[in-house]
């Protein structure tokens, strides 16, 4: 079996109302329209697909695949995937690729693969469970009622845990995490992701409160440059901290936040910011070689199967961007998510997404 074409083709991307942040200063809405589907077909007829919905998406992936990725597809093997996951990291070498291009590729052949074999990709992964807990991922609300009222409703829904996504004040935040957790009371799980919105000496005030109201993991409160910075943090906090969701290099990136003692909690993994499947799965993997942690990042339907099939993941997240929570439609009123039962990824192979993108659109939470 050899791969004959490779095209992209423009999707919207439906609006999501109202719009909604991760922090002040930091807007999560994606724009509407801008979005885009890799589609790789072979001579036997198999295919698959990848979505990509990140700013620009359409223009930066017709670019991609023109100028780089079709040469290197067209007459390869599709099974292939850990030659092709490698080949792509020597691509960015000389294209400096952006860091959500990297696992496309990766994900459509995984998608094709469990096409062809008639088989959900989290079964062809291994498969570790059939259904996970969900947590409830905020956006950014006005107000701290605001926020203790979406957690009630998330709590009444099912949810099995709240991650808050605040302002970006390390003092407020730190008052709005502590009440919460007076409301919620001392026995369900609660997170924090600061959406790299801090420095050290703020990321390190708002931690100790953190501890103080026993969160499980502390996100992300920092650019995740600096190894150090983040050591140092590990060193001066007792809350557990998630690292590596963003920083390039996936597991070998994540390997050197583990070395020096700053993902106490555990790393990221995900499709869209560690390497497309294979990355998330080289980076899972390394997590449970020190018995951390390897969370799944995000609400898209690859990272859907990564759940099913991670190990030493704990919880699926499960976004909440309006003050009137709706319970995502594959969360049960039990707060779990059942595996999924199509072949492949089971991403529409017609294009025709339209509100089956919500909210599997890929999001930097």
């Amino acid at each position: 079996m050899k791969i004959t074409h490779v095209e992209v083709h423009r999707i919207d991307v439906p609006a999501v109302s109202p719009p909604y942040r991760w922090r002040d200063g930091l807007s999560g809405s994606p724009e509407v329209g801008d979005g885009a589907v890799l589609h790789i077909g072979t001579d036997a007829g198999a295919e698959g697909v990848a979505v990509f919905a990140r700013p620009g998406a359409f223009t930066t992936l017709t670019e991609l695949v023109d100028r780089v990725f079709r040469d290197e597809l067209l007459g390869a093997d599709p099974f292939r995937r850990e030659w092709l996951w490698h080949r792509v990291w020597e691509l960015d070498r000389i294209h400096e690729l952006p860091l959500p291009t990297l696992g496309l590729i990766d994900t459509a052949l995984w998608d094709l693969a469990g096409r062809y074999h008639g088989q959900p990709v989290w079964r062809l992964l291994g498969g570790f469970r059939e259904a996970i807990p969900a947590y409830a991922s905020t956006s950014t609300f006005s107000s701290t009622e605001e926020f203790l009222d979406v957690a009630d409703q998330c709590l009444a829904l099912g949810y099995r845990g709240i991650k808050l996504h605040a302002w970006g004040d390390a003092r407020r935040d730190a008052a709005l995490c502590l009440a919460l957790r007076d409301h919620v009371g001392p026995d369900i799980p609660l997170m924090y992701d600061g959406s790299a919105g801090f420095d050290l000496p703020d990321a390190i005030r708002l931690g100790r409160a953190l501890s103080e109201a026993d969160y499980l993991w502390y996100e992300e409160p920092m650019r995740e440059f600096s190894v150090s910075a983040y050591q140092q943090l590990a060193t001066a906090v007792d809350i557990p901290l998630l690292v590596a969701e963003t920083s390039d290099g996936a597991h070998m990136n994540s390997a050197d936040f583990i070395r020096a003692g700053a993902a106490t909690f555990g790393v990221r993994a995900s499709t869209n910011l560690r390497g497309g499947i294979t990355g998330a799965m080289r980076t899972a993997h390394l997590a449970d070689a020190y018995r951390l942690r390897a969370e799944v990042h995000g609400s898209d339907i690859p990272n859907h199967h990564l759940c099913m099939a991670i190990s030493n993941t704990t919880y699926y997240e499960s976004l909440v961007t309006s003050a009137h929570v709706v319970r995502e439609r594959h969360v049960d009123d039990q707060g779990l998510v059942h595996a999924p039962t199509g072949p492949g990824i089971a991403l529409p192979l017609d294009f025709g997404y339209g509100d089956a993108m919500l909210p599997f659109v890929e999001q930097p939470c």
